[in-house]
């Protein structure tokens, strides 16, 4: 912006130099030109100072919503993660409702598997013979 100032000084100095008097007609408005192309040029080196703060504090904000949204699209892969688990569907023997049990929870001697619906055992971490579904490999038949 630094040519603005330059261009507007010479065509001040040139005004001066041609011994233009503010006292004619033609004189009155060439300087009042003159004045006019200054204050341009002020205003527009201000509003081009304001457009790099305005583009710097975008650029943060841009910075902070890709953290936001890599911490967004970050859980929902983890909620994919989460659809990768296999599940074995059996009926409660209690209330009749079929009900999705982790296949690892049936192999874990640890775990009861508890219907959702009615609270009844499926599944007893003390019963020896395992689970009692059809589709599984087990032993226990």
């Amino acid at each position: 912006m630094k040519y603005l100032y330059e261009e507007v000084a010479y065509l001040k100095g040139l005004a001066e130099g041609l011994e233009i008097s503010n006292e004619s007609k033609e004189g009155k408005i060439i300087h009042k030109i003159v004045s006019t192309l200054e204050t341009f040029a002020d205003a527009i080196v201000d509003l081009s100072e304001e457009q790099e703060d305005l583009i710097e504090y975008v650029e943060s904000i841009d910075e902070d919503l890709a953290d936001v949204e890599d911490d967004i699209y970050e859980d929902e892969d983890e909620e994919d993660d989460d659809d990768e688990f296999s599940y074995i569907e059996m009926e409660c023997p209690n209330c009749g409702d079929l009900v999705e049990i982790d296949e690892d929870l049936l192999y874990d001697d640890e775990v009861d598997v508890v219907c959702p619906n009615c609270q009844a055992i499926i599944l007893s971490s003390e019963d020896e013979e395992g689970c009692i579904c059809s589709d599984c490999d087990c032993d226990h038949e």
